[in-house]
């Protein structure tokens, strides 16, 4: 098993110049107010897009959660059986008979090791960006080469969550259940989302593995797997906040392209997303919380540290909404607000000297 940090101790490296408990620390973020509700509901059985939107599949098409209920012992068994399935399908569907054995209260949290990489199908292509191809190169649809990209994301974030699961097991007793419970939901939530974008490929013509793709995604994920404090700024602070940036653009290239049905489908994702970075960002809090950090200084210095690029354009309004205070990534904000600790620590400093003098 991969040796990992124990919450309590300050990690090595450059994170020891981590500011802590003093005057800096920002007024803390307000949760989404949806979170509460999200937690709550039962496991979503609205797998297939239907005319009218998400819907529950016939007989023929449905999960068969039955057939897979018993492949582990425990949740983290079950997330390191599904990093080590390549069929994605097979993966949505193992996703969801775990996520749902564990709802129902069958399963505990257990212990289990995550692979370096999660198995993947043959196919599609693993490239490097710069290597990816345009879709008119590839003399393919705008839209389908759009649902392409973004069922390849899902998949990752698949992976991720049960990474996220399975490589912090270890840190249960530490962490709480309530940890496994929303990462094993997150996943499942992108099982339903890559089910939904392979849906509408078929339709168009396409399925997963049609064209190139690059496996940034997972590489970021690399970067934080001895941390959970990094795993939680890398993943669900930058990664899927990206996705509340990027969801309202790609609706408009869709409606831009008269594929309002695909539009619909990437606008519902993007809703549902919001609930992945709200999460992120309370166990982020919660782990700063029992570790003694200032949340804002912390997530600056962990994106600075793991090399992670940070940029727009940003959809502030989501952002707002899932809890994400502006001055964490916008640069201008952030310097702003270092401008104004600096001047309240040298008004602070001249208090301190005529008090010296008045005293002598």
């Amino acid at each position: 098993m991969l040796p990992l940090r124990r919450l309590p101790s300050l990690p090595h490296g450059s994170t020891r110049r981590r500011l802590l408990a003093t005057g800096a620390s920002a007024a803390s973020p307000l949760p989404w107010p949806g979170l509460h509700a999200w937690r709550r509901a039962p496991p979503s059985e609205l797998r297939t897009w239907g005319p009218n939107g998400p819907c529950v599949p016939d007989a023929a098409t449905a999960d068969q959660p039955e057939a897979v209920a018993g492949a582990g012992a425990s949740l983290a068994e079950m997330g390191a059986l599904v990093l080590s399935t390549a069929d994605p399908l097979a993966k949505t569907q193992l996703t969801h008979a775990a996520f749902s054995q564990w709802a129902s209260g069958g399963l505990p949290v257990g212990l289990a090791r995550a692979p370096d990489h999660p198995a993947r199908p043959d196919k599609p292509l693993v490239v490097t960006r710069k290597e990816i191809p345009t879709h008119k190169a590839m003399g393919v649809p705008l839209n389908a080469y759009m649902l392409h990209n973004l069922a390849h994301v899902e998949l990752n974030a698949i992976d991720l969550a049960w990474d996220t699961v399975v490589r912090f097991s270890p840190l249960r007793d530490t962490l709480g259940d309530g940890f496994f419970t929303d990462f094993a939901r997150v996943a499942d939530d992108e099982s339903r989302h890559f089910r939904w974008y392979s849906q509408r490929l078929a339709e168009l013509g396409f399925r997963y593995g049609d064209m190139p793709v690059h496996n940034l995604l997972w590489n970021e994920c690399a970067k934080s797997s001895s941390d959970v404090s990094a795993r939680m700024a890398v993943i669900p602070l930058v990664q899927e906040a990206r996705g509340l940036d990027a969801g309202p653009r790609l609706v408009q290239k869709l409606l831009g392209f008269a594929d309002h049905r695909s539009a619909e489908i990437v606008s519902k994702v993007a809703e549902e997303e919001l609930a992945h970075v709200s999460v992120g960002l309370y166990w982020f809090l919660k782990v700063c919380q029992m570790m003694g950090r200032v949340p804002g200084a912390t997530f600056r210095d962990l994106i600075e540290e793991y090399g992670i690029v940070v940029k727009g354009p940003f959809n502030y309004l989501s952002r707002d909404e899932a809890g994400i205070p502006r001055e964490w990534y916008d640069e201008k904000l952030k310097h702003e607000a270092a401008s104004e600790l600096s001047e309240v620590h040298d008004r602070l400093a001249l208090v301190v000297e005529m008090e010296k003098e008045n005293a002598g």
